[in-house]
């Protein structure tokens, strides 16, 4: 369990402002994301929490967040998270959603040790799936979401109606946003230099910044911009999410599995794995057989041809991002740290071409990375590519990898937090 308690001023985070939020397909787009109406938490309180499941494709997180009033006079500070995570995701649940909701509770028990009793029934607890349900049939992913639904609502803490459902891809790039820039202090005060963020999850990936040219706002598609005001300015924010292209789905793509019904005792083979490795995978509830091509090349060429076909023309490519420099987080660093690019506790600063000369060393010498992930051939390699021919970013692009920011997680669920706590009458 990682925890910090660095205060963190969140004076100006949606004090008296209005948090206003428009989308080319939505008014209000926050309104099915959270409820509208409940009761307000009984404002004397010193102390306040909030809890914030995120269900990804690969396993489960909790957040558990802390703020504090010192006095009614003074705004409320982030005083700091707890967070923890489990593996595999709930969409491995997808034929035992009694089981997977077992593994949200599990969590679920560290906040009833974390917030004092007292406070108990003002805390909220919110569980957002991203995009392993969104693969997921509409039947089972209900299934699972009406177990966790269950176990909150046999818990201790306040259940706002709509607090468990799948979070629409853009929104999920959006509130990483509102966290990174609030952390790094980009919010706020007369120079605001905001910075861009790439999110790579296992099912899917995120791209959100604020574009600084006219030029750029013309030439996006619509439903890649979002409206909001914060902080006495209006942001336009261009974000995307992109379901199928995160890291483990664009393995099956790779492989050629992606939405395909697998045959028993099918084998899927690709020159991004080992000419001699046989083994099986297990991903959405589904196993998979995969391996090297005995006969054929690997090796980085080959593999990055094979990969290529996955992104090429694929994603849209602003001009503007070539130039800018972005933060990078989830299977990114992890990639990242398991390659000794950077280091894995405290992160580091990257171009785009350092990923392409790592997938290089490992795919042309598999040989001496059998210990690592048969994968990591073909992970790195469709960084690369992602990033340089799905997003059109220059190899001298700089990306900046982090998990945390002053100690707190970089992730949505920050952002989504302070939505929950001011739809719940949270005042700051």
């Amino acid at each position: 369990m990682a925890s910090s308690r660095l205060p963190i001023l969140i004076a100006l985070a949606f004090s008296s402002l209005p948090f206003v939020l428009s989308h080319s397909n939505r008014v209000m787009w926050f309104q099915d994301f959270f409820p509208p109406n409940v009761c307000p938490i009984n404002a004397k309180a010193s102390t306040f929490y909030g809890i914030m499941f995120d269900a990804g494709s690969t396993g489960t997180r909790i957040h558990i967040y802390t703020f504090v009033q010192k006095s009614p006079e003074n705004l409320p500070e982030l005083e700091g998270e707890i967070f923890e995570s489990v593996k595999p995701g709930l969409s491995a649940y997808a034929d035992q959603p009694e089981k997977g909701a077992e593994t949200v509770k599990k969590l679920l028990d560290m906040a009833v040790d974390a917030v004092p009793p007292h406070l108990w029934k003002k805390t909220p607890v919110v569980l957002k799936a991203t995009a392993g349900l969104r693969l997921l049939s509409e039947e089972k992913a209900q299934a699972l979401l009406s177990e966790v639904k269950e176990v909150f609502e046999e818990s201790p803490f306040l259940v706002p109606e709509d607090s468990v459902g799948i979070m629409d891809g853009s929104h999920e790039g959006i509130l990483a946003w509102i966290t990174v820039n609030f952390l790094t202090g980009q919010l706020s005060g007369q120079n605001q230099q905001t910075v861009g963020i790439l999110d790579l999850g296992g099912a899917s990936t995120q791209i959100t910044f604020l574009p600084r040219f006219e030029e750029t706002l013309k030439e996006t598609p619509g439903d890649f911009l979002t409206s909001f005001e914060m902080f006495n300015s209006t942001y336009k924010l261009y974000t995307h999410s992109y379901l199928g292209f995160g890291l483990k789905a664009a393995r099956l793509a790779t492989l050629g599995a992606l939405n395909m019904e697998v045959v028993d005792g099918q084998m899927f083979r690709s020159s991004c794995l080992p000419k001699q490795l046989e083994a099986e995978w297990h991903f959405g509830g589904v196993k998979y057989r995969y391996g090297g091509n005995k006969e054929g090349e690997t090796g980085f060429k080959p593999c990055y041809l094979e990969v290529l076909k996955v992104v090429k023309g694929k994603l849209h490519q602003p001009d503007e991002i070539r130039g800018s420099s972005f933060y990078a987080f989830s299977y990114y660093y992890d990639r990242a740290a398991d390659t000794n690019l950077i280091d894995y506790e405290r992160g580091g600063v990257l171009e785009v071409r350092d990923f392409e000369r790592k997938a290089k060393e490992v795919c042309d010498n598999m040989e001496r990375y059998n210990s690592a992930s048969p994968f990591l051939c073909m992970d790195l390699t469709y960084i690369t590519a992602l990033l340089k021919e799905g997003f059109g970013f220059r190899d001298n692009t700089v990306l900046k990898l982090t998990k945390k920011v002053n100690n707190i997680e970089t992730s949505w669920t920050l952002g989504a937090t302070f939505y929950l706590l001011q739809s719940l009458g949270m005042t700051y």
